[in-house]
């Protein structure tokens, strides 16, 4: 176990573990990666699909809207922010994340970069990011 701040934490290793798996994923993923600072930790998400566009949901409890930062660079999608972290006298539990948080997400097909939406609502933040023309299905009609 691990002393923070002259208190015991012992969920620190199991972050240590989780940061270091973070790392060597990202460096699996090779250029769609860079080197993140120590601490930095990714926020859960989930990536969907509709016929015009995709959809990312980033869980951010706690956080203000003008502490999300999201880029988008090609397909590339990059989620970057804070939670602070409240000081209490005495601590009993501790569960949630808090500090620097980055999601990337390589998402699969062309965009339109202009249109991209960023909503946050009850701690979760809606990015919707229209599919560029050429990346959407066209029916051909089959003539005789």
């Amino acid at each position: 176990m691990r002393r923070r701040g002259g208190e015991t934490y012992p969920m620190r290793e199991f972050e240590d573990v989780y940061d270091r798996l973070g790392q060597l994923m990202n460096a699996a993923l090779g250029e769609f990666a860079e080197e993140r600072p120590t601490g930095v930790w990714t926020p859960t998400a989930d990536i969907s699909e509709t016929e015009d566009s995709y959809v990312v949901e980033v869980d951010v409890p706690g956080v203000k809207k003008d502490e999300i930062d999201v880029q988008l660079s090609e397909r590339e999608l990059i989620v970057t922010g804070q939670i602070e972290e409240h000081e209490s006298q005495r601590r009993h539990r501790k569960t949630r994340r808090t500090g620097r948080f980055e999601l990337r997400a390589l998402l699969p097909g062309e965009v339109d970069a202009e249109r991209v939406e960023a909503r946050l609502s009850d701690g979760v933040l809606t990015i919707t990011i229209p599919k560029a023309a050429a990346a959407k299905p066209r029916h051909i009609e089959v003539t005789a």
